[in-house]
């Protein structure tokens, strides 16, 4: 996605773009799965999507997020209402249920085109914005947020 501003230079930036990478990846799985009207891998695949998301979210709403609400308290307010959204319709096939509501592939589509449009204000906006004003400090937050949370993807090593 974004390589434009130097932002992935930073592991933790570099780590969570991965993230949005793997979960657009898996979007694409679900639009295969919806198409077909396979309700079974569409629960399957969203809890994929939330085993990425899970992490990656606690560090951005623990240390990213609070690094950059003082100067974007809106535009973080709104990316924290998504993530709840998001959250929501994933957590309708936690613990390997497929839900029976006949109205959640669709819901869970409009959700995965949310995220979509979640990870790209993330990217053009939240990352880019970080680069320019978070020091030292606020960078060590966010890797402590990262170190609490873990992730669901192997570290990359350099």
């Amino acid at each position: 996605m974004c390589e434009y501003c130097g932002c992935q230079s930073l592991a933790a930036i570099d780590e969570l773009t991965r993230e949005h990478d793997e979960v657009v990846r898996l979007i694409s799985h679900l639009r295969t799965a919806h198409r077909s009207g396979d309700t079974a891998t569409l629960a399957a695949v969203a809890r994929d999507v939330a085993a990425v998301l899970g992490p990656h979210t606690e560090v951005e709403e623990h240390g990213l997020f609070p690094a950059l609400a003082d100067d974007f308290p809106e535009q973080i307010g709104a990316l924290e209402a998504e993530h709840r959204q998001v959250e929501a319709v994933l957590a309708e096939a936690a613990d390997g249920v497929t839900p029976a509501d006949p109205t959640w592939p669709d819901r869970l589509m409009d959700a995965m085109a949310v995220l979509r449009d979640h990870i790209l204000k993330e990217q053009d906006g939240v990352f880019p914005a970080a680069l320019a004003n978070l020091g030292t400090e606020e960078w060590e937050a966010v890797d402590a947020a990262r170190a609490k949370a873990g992730g669901a993807l192997p570290r990359q090593t350099a």
